[in-house]
């Protein structure tokens, strides 16, 4: 039986193997995906984990699923990553081995800069970061889907500022942040209420950036990223 750490691990292996495939175009929009057999065969991993790994992609907007048999069933790649995200798998990987406080410092430089360019700039295209934060909404997310959303909202900030150096870091560090928040995750008795409060920050850090607030947005959001670690009991030594 796989412990929940070797699950979470299966769980990467093939929402990765599928990221790739995005990223370098085996997978386009209109294509289906392989079955959940063949992927949990070829992977070698459980067919609960290429589930989880599909509901993920479903959940950001990447697959729709269908159940059943025929044209319908399975999953339809309807959507691709981007934001120069293929040269940038090598660093997520490597990403895996830094100290939690090192990343907890490099967010803290890269996304205080983000919002507070953001503020200052007046005109950023923050639909994408809105449209993030709807899914979040959802009542029937699991802790993993809700935080694999949760990146992708701190990614689509750090795309919305324009600074491609900076996207493509936040792209690179993505697969250790979320493996830090789910640990995080784990240790939180509340997860609905955590949740709930996560969204309503994300919310007040997009609002003081409409305003044209520099210091409230990074005060906001430094506030938000140290919150978590502390509340969840995550050693940033």
């Amino acid at each position: 039986m796989q412990s929940p750490t070797d699950a979470r691990k299966a769980w990467q292996v093939v929402l990765e193997h599928i990221e790739a495939g995005l990223i370098d175009g085996r997978f386009t929009p209109g294509d289906r995906l392989p079955p959940e057999r063949e992927l949990a065969t070829t992977l070698g991993v459980g067919r609960s984990s290429v589930r989880e790994a599909l509901r993920v992609l479903e959940v950001l907007g990447l697959v729709r699923t269908g159940t059943g048999s025929g044209p319908a069933a399975g999953a339809i790649i309807i959507a691709t990553p981007h934001g120069g995200m293929a040269a940038l798998l090598r660093l997520q990987v490597a990403a895996q081995g830094f100290p939690l406080g090192d990343i907890v410092q490099t967010r803290l430089l890269l996304e205080g800069g983000v919002v507070d360019s953001l503020a200052r700039a007046g005109d950023a295209d923050l639909a994408p970061a809105v449209a993030v934060l709807d899914a979040m909404e959802r009542d029937d997310l699991t802790a993993a889907e809700f935080l694999a959303l949760d990146a992708q909202f701190h990614l689509t900030l750090a795309e919305a500022s324009g600074n491609i150096v900076v996207a493509a870091v936040m792209a690179g560090l993505r697969s250790s942040i979320e493996d830090y928040v789910r640990e995080g995750a784990e240790r939180i008795t509340d997860w609905a209420g955590t949740a709930a409060r996560l969204r309503q920050e994300h919310r007040r850090i997009l609002t003081a950036v409409r305003e044209g607030d520099p210091e409230g947005a990074r005060a906001r959001i430094q506030a938000h990223i140290t919150g978590y670690y502390d509340h969840a009991g995550l050693a940033r030594s």
